[in-house]
């Protein structure tokens, strides 16, 4: 599995985790919306299992990012150093 198909796969699960706390707080607010103190509760789980969700979602992102950062930059130190060698000789 390439690394770009494991990062989209990683996204769509958050993404779903994300769609079942939405599908869960909807059947939960027939009960919840009975008291204030249980609504507060349904919204804030809901909000923060969400948030964790991207949280995590972007810390993958941001090592993605900084993984392409550094095999572009390994690159061009090859390209570079290719360059350096050959006005050597010329």
């Amino acid at each position: 599995m390439t690394k770009a198909s494991l990062h989209l796969l990683k996204g769509t699960g958050y993404l779903i985790s994300t769609v079942s706390v939405i599908l869960l707080a909807i059947v939960s607010w027939s009960s919840a919306s009975q008291s204030p103190l249980l609504v507060a509760c349904l919204f804030g789980g809901a909000a923060t299992s969400i948030a964790g969700m991207f949280c995590r979602w972007l810390s993958y992102q941001i090592e993605k990012r900084q993984e392409e950062r550094e095999a572009h930059s390994n690159e061009a130190g090859c390209v570079s150093s290719v360059h350096g060698r050959n006005a050597l000789y010329l």
